[in-house]
């Protein structure tokens, strides 16, 4: 399957949600396109947090009516937020390898990154074959894909009405626990 994923991220309370949305190549274009038709004059990105309810509630039913899946990885931080994160991107890499994904875009979280390119890296030489997935950092205001991540991280993560609502687009959910 070649699809490509943009993956962000939530926290709640002492738990880390990795969100990825699978886009298909063909769709690139207009899901971006519709994306950024929600932004007001001047606004650079989404951000969920900081939108109003009812614009909270007109993004994510959008986001449902666009043909997307997000997969949400989540795990305990007790040990360490980027340990969580690590340990979440870590099964997701292996799982986007698995069905032949072609590109992964992650937020860029600046003098973090690095630490996200030695997991994946780590997953690809495991593989121990040529895989056909790449890999890059970029900003949220340069990919409009990564706000879908972001939306469903944060649904997700909220629980009650919100992840009722954001459930539509919901593929797998999967639930890591440290040893």
């Amino acid at each position: 399957m070649t699809v490509h994923a943009f993956v962000d991220e939530s926290r709640r309370q002492d738990t880390y949600h990795l969100a990825a949305a699978v886009v298909h190549p063909r769709q690139l274009r207009q899901t971006r396109s519709q994306l950024r038709g929600l932004l007001f004059p001047g606004q650079r990105e989404l951000h969920f947090k900081k939108e109003t309810l009812p614009r909270k509630r007109l993004i994510v039913s959008t986001l449902c009516a666009l043909g997307v899946e997000v997969g949400v990885y989540s795990a305990s931080c007790r040990l360490g937020e980027e340990r969580a994160r690590q340990e979440c991107l870590t099964r997701l890499a292996r799982d986007l390898v698995g069905v032949g994904a072609m590109r992964l875009v992650l937020d860029s979280r600046e003098g973090r990154d690095f630490r996200d390119r030695e997991t994946i890296g780590r997953v690809l030489r495991k593989v121990g074959r040529d895989v056909p997935l790449t890999y890059e950092h970029v900003a949220s205001q340069d990919e409009p894909l990564l706000w879908i991540a972001d939306v469903a991280a944060w649904c997700h993560g909220a629980g009650q009405d919100w992840a009722r609502r954001i459930e539509p687009v919901l593929g797998e959910v999967v639930g890591l626990d440290w040893p």
